[in-house]
């Protein structure tokens, strides 16, 4: 079943702390993980960033429930109910969510707190999840939005791509294989490129920078026409004529399944970078792309705080 919302999580959470227990958040996690029928693929599923997406749901749930008071938190790693959480369950709510949380103060304080500026706290008020109601915690409503950003930034860029003369696509391919690590210098890769004058060869550049090992290039800067196996085959045949193993076909159209097909059956390591390949690649290696703002999203370091307290003394 899908992995559930962290609202959906938070009446099961709250239902696991009422027999009044201390409850480690982990073992409260998996629990829930098994309620819920969970597969290990689903349990094991990441955010973009790394960070797992159930035990982040789980602890979103945990944090609105302390919010507004119907758990406290023990000591680190365990949660216990409240008195209000105690009353909350004796009334068997169907579902609690951000809707009913929204009827205690401190929850609504949690949701507005005060603006901070170098100057102390204003006045106004700010709303810091715009998209509360949601059905996203905080961290999946970013990468959401930074996913679509990428995305409307890697289709500009193809299509840029496919409007420039064909001289300057061999010139990107050149700084874009030099930024993720071949080509030696970008100097001498660019020597190397369209060089070659070799039937299905556009250039050859180093694999490694010592240049023990070649790495053969085709480019074609096509708009709507797919490359075929046809195309893929002179280039292979290129390849045994160079004695060579390794090449990179680059494209700003399509690949055919038979050229993909066909690429699983050959001895040569043939790789195949489509239009959108390519531009997600120039987006991660930043070539044709520049940085306009950065994010840096943080969490309280707990052992910081443990270490403080074990060293103190009276």
């Amino acid at each position: 079943m899908p992995i559930p919302d962290y609202q959906t999580l938070m009446l099961p959470l709250l239902e696991i702390a009422a027999n009044g227990k201390e409850h480690r958040i982990r073992e409260a996690s998996e629990s829930l993980a098994d309620r819920f029928n969970l597969s290990e693929n689903e349990r094991k599923e990441m955010l973009p960033s790394g960070m797992d997406i159930f035990s982040n749901r789980v602890g979103w749930a945990r944090t609105y429930l302390k919010k507004a008071n119907l758990i406290n938190y023990t000591k680190r790693g365990f949660f216990q109910i409240s008195d209000r959480g105690c009353g909350v369950i004796s009334h068997k709510p169907e579902k609690i969510d951000i809707v009913f949380l929204r009827q205690y103060p401190e929850f609504l304080e949690f949701q507005r707190p005060k603006r901070i500026t170098g100057e102390g706290p204003v006045s106004e008020n700010i709303d810091i999840l715009s998209n509360e109601d949601s059905s996203q915690t905080p961290e999946e409503t970013l990468a959401d939005g930074y996913l679509k950003l990428r995305k409307q930034v890697e289709s500009e860029i193809l299509v840029r791509v496919k409007s420039c003369p064909p001289d300057f696509f061999e010139r990107l391919v050149v700084r874009l294989l030099t930024a993720i690590g071949y080509g030696g210098s970008l100097a001498d890769a660019g020597k190397a490129i369209g060089k070659s004058g070799d039937g299905g060869i556009d250039g050859v550049i180093k694999e490694d920078k010592l240049g023990l090992d070649l790495l053969y290039i085709q480019a074609k800067r096509w708009d709507n026409t797919t490359v075929g196996r046809p195309e893929i085959q002179k280039f292979v045949g290129a390849l045994h004529g160079k004695k060579a193993q390794r090449g990179v076909f680059l494209t700003t159209s399509t690949f055919s399944k038979d050229a993909w097909d066909y690429v699983e059956t050959i001895d040569s390591k043939v790789v195949l970078i489509d239009g959108q390949k390519l531009a997600e690649l120039m987006f991660e290696y930043e070539v044709g792309v520049s940085t306009i703002n950065s994010y840096v999203v943080k969490k309280m370091d707990s052992d910081f705080f443990d270490d403080e307290v074990s060293g103190s003394t009276e």
